[in-house]
């Protein structure tokens, strides 16, 4: 250590005498003991509800649902197709890549609010039901599940409001629907059929069945504009509609899950889709941020 120069060593005392004199006239003689603080004591952390391990599944502890927290995702305005890569590419390490990355200016956020079915307006319709989440980015209708185990159960779609505009929407499925199986890992297949009787669609009666061919068959990376996920599993379903009265149409949609954040990303392609490795999407969601 350097040495203190002799002048401010004689100086200091000096002061601290003037010092004390002063407290001493100002009326602080009674508070001249300094207090003793103790060291900050920080609070233990919280621990995660859900922590990755990436070993290559997804278990349903893995996939819990965050009532009441928004998430928000970046979508497709309405009406606007986009170029998709859903094959997705290696990189120089061999990985399967998925780059998704593009921030589009256009883009719109959608923010999604999981709720339960208590105090909803179909909540009779669905009682075993759990989980409420939008079926379409309007808002206009809702997905009602319920999850366990086994599988991620869709029970039926029903309008948000009990008589909007366009008319009531309920349809409720004679058996759930498995949607996702666990543990979700590549190589998984099934086919779901879910049957609707006396069902409404906008008011209108219906009756019909939808058919889900499901299957888990990649696993690598997905880059989105604001976050990467180093491991994602891609779950790839065509779904059939087929009413008792009219044509049937079908969908595919490619969705990308995380462990512990469950859907991260989905395409949709347009209606009569026959490549499953479509290159045009009729929406596309992102989770991301405002």
């Amino acid at each position: 250590m350097t040495a203190m120069p002799q002048p401010f060593r004689v100086a200091l005392p000096r002061l601290a005498v003037a010092l004390g004199l002063g407290l001493a006239l100002i009326g602080c003689g009674e508070n001249r003991t300094r207090p003793s603080h103790g060291e900050y004591t920080a609070p233990e952390p919280e621990p995660l509800a859900c922590w990755p391990n990436l070993d290559g599944q997804i278990d349903s502890a893995e996939i819990q649902t965050a009532y009441g927290e928004t998430i928000r995702y970046l979508v497709t305005p309405y009406g606007v197709e986009r170029p998709v890569n859903v094959a997705g590419g290696l990189n120089a390490q061999g990985q399967l890549v998925w780059e998704w990355s593009t921030d589009y200016a256009d883009d719109q956020v959608v923010r999604v609010v999981p709720s339960t079915v208590t105090d909803k307006w179909y909540a009779a319709s669905f009682p075993t039901g759990q989980i409420v989440t939008p079926f379409d980015a309007a808002g206009r209708t809702e997905s009602i599940a319920r999850q366990d185990a086994e599988a991620l159960w869709l029970l039926g779609v029903a309008s948000t409001d009990p008589d909007p505009p366009e008319g009531r929407t309920l349809l409720v499925y004679a058996e759930p629907v498995a949607v996702l199986r666990f543990p979700v890992a590549p190589g998984q297949t099934f086919v779901s059929t879910g049957n609707i009787t006396n069902g409404f669609v906008r008011g209108l009666q219906y009756a019909g069945k939808d058919v889900y061919e499901i299957a888990v068959d990649a696993m690598g990376e997905i880059r989105l504009p604001q976050i990467t996920f180093s491991q994602v599993h891609r779950v790839r379903t065509r779904v059939t509609v087929e009413p008792a009265v009219g044509s049937s149409t079908s969908r595919r949609q490619a969705s990308f899950f995380a462990e512990c954040f469950a859907e991260v990303a989905r395409a949709v392609s347009v209606a009569e889709e026959a490549e499953p490795d479509f290159t045009t999407a009729a929406e596309i969601w992102r989770l991301g941020f405002e």
